[in-house]
């Protein structure tokens, strides 16, 4: 674990990061919490109850205790064992336990009794099964989506020249036009369709946004299941950490996560959540991915290979990525729709309850979230 020391801490975690936040804003504080998620990725760890913390303990030796009002939700992945005393408790104070593959595959989240708005997930309901409002939330997604993709193909544009530079203009004009059919697109089937091939016009042109490293972090291609590239590792498994993000964003509101209006419903997937992350790739999971990259953060040497062309994150890669993941959601951005100073992190609470206001009849339309 990695994290803050706290007064409750007997030493330094080494496996999980663990911020605190102390700025005011609009949203409460039982949602702020869930900025300070716990990381477990140490095998064979346990994890269990010690009065109002949490204990962690590896071969018999306690390695960590943190107080658990300072958690939002705990992570674990791969072989970490969790105590049933500590699940109950983190039932009944509504704070997540999720479980992970040491890859970074969502197994499962633990959570108590749904306690979310009945009249919010009424309007939810009705909202999805209603072609034209659905219709209409999926158009704002997907146009979040494309443009805060094409910022990052601008800002790159304006740094690079020659052939690189070539295609990512092109690649810039592409996703305008884009925008402009979304504009007038009357299904939702079409709205998928545009925004698949925006998606593959930004990632055509992805390798060229790294300015270090490029050989070995090339992306010739979006690969997921099972990621092909080291680029492709890095953003599956960030992508892995802001879906859980936004499913736990729609449940804190009162949603019902599995209920979105782009993708379809599906036992077990949380399409709410996956609706949320569309329009949050790009600002926090993308940028964080070039950075990790072009700053030499992750090299090489965090990778493994295996059988059947498939590259993960080895344990050193992964610690790497979740410090980093932690640590971006703490910065401090100005949201330009709330105007109000709130963290990195928040982006999917904030949105969530933006969502929120529009369903209740609060507000006109869902404003997506836009880089500036």
């Amino acid at each position: 674990m990695r994290g803050n020391e706290n007064p409750a801490s007997k030493s330094r975690p080494d496996n999980c990061t663990s911020k605190f936040a102390t700025r005011n804003s609009i949203l409460p504080s039982v949602v702020r919490q869930l900025l300070n998620t716990l990381y477990v990725t140490t095998g064979g760890a346990y994890l269990h109850l010690d009065h109002d913390t949490v204990r962690m303990e590896v071969d018999d030796q306690t390695e960590a205790q943190i107080p658990l009002h300072h958690l939002g939700a705990i992570v674990a992945f791969g072989n970490v064992m969790v105590s049933p005393a500590l699940m109950g408790r983190c039932a009944d104070d509504g704070r997540a336990v999720a479980f992970m593959t040491r890859t970074g595959r969502f197994r499962a989240r633990v959570e108590g009794p749904q306690t979310g708005n009945v009249l919010l997930r009424k309007a939810q309901f009705e909202a999805s099964e209603e072609l034209e409002a659905a219709r209409e939330i999926a158009r704002a997604v997907v146009a979040g989506k494309v443009k805060n993709s094409r910022r990052l193909v601008v800002r790159a544009a304006r740094r690079t020249n020659g052939t690189a530079g070539d295609a990512l203009d092109d690649a810039k004009q592409d996703l305008a036009g884009t925008l402009r059919l979304l504009e007038d697109e009357a299904t939702l089937d079409g709205l998928r369709g545009h925004e698949g091939t925006a998606a593959k016009t930004y990632f055509d042109v992805f390798t060229h946004q790294v300015r270090q490293q490029q050989d070995a972090f090339t992306l010739e291609e979006r690969t997921r299941r099972p990621p092909r590239s080291r680029m492709n590792a890095v953003l599956s498994f960030l992508y892995t950490l802001l879906c859980n993000d936004c499913a736990a964003a729609a449940e804190g509101v009162g949603f019902d996560p599995q209920v979105g209006f782009l993708h379809t419903d599906r036992p077990g997937r949380p399409s709410l959540g996956l609706d949320l992350m569309e329009e949050l790739r790009a600002p926090l999971a993308d940028r964080l991915a070039l950075t990790l990259v072009n700053r030499r953060q992750l090299t090489p040497d965090d990778f493994r290979m295996r059988d059947g062309g498939a590259v993960l994150l080895n344990d050193e890669g992964r610690e790497t990525v979740l410090v980093a993941y932690q640590e971006r959601k703490q910065e401090t951005i100005t949201h330009p729709v709330l105007d109000q100073e709130i963290e990195r992190g928040l982006l999917p609470h904030a949105q969530a309850r933006l969502l929120a206001r529009h369903l209740r009849g609060d507000l006109d339309e869902y404003v997506p979230y836009l880089l500036r």
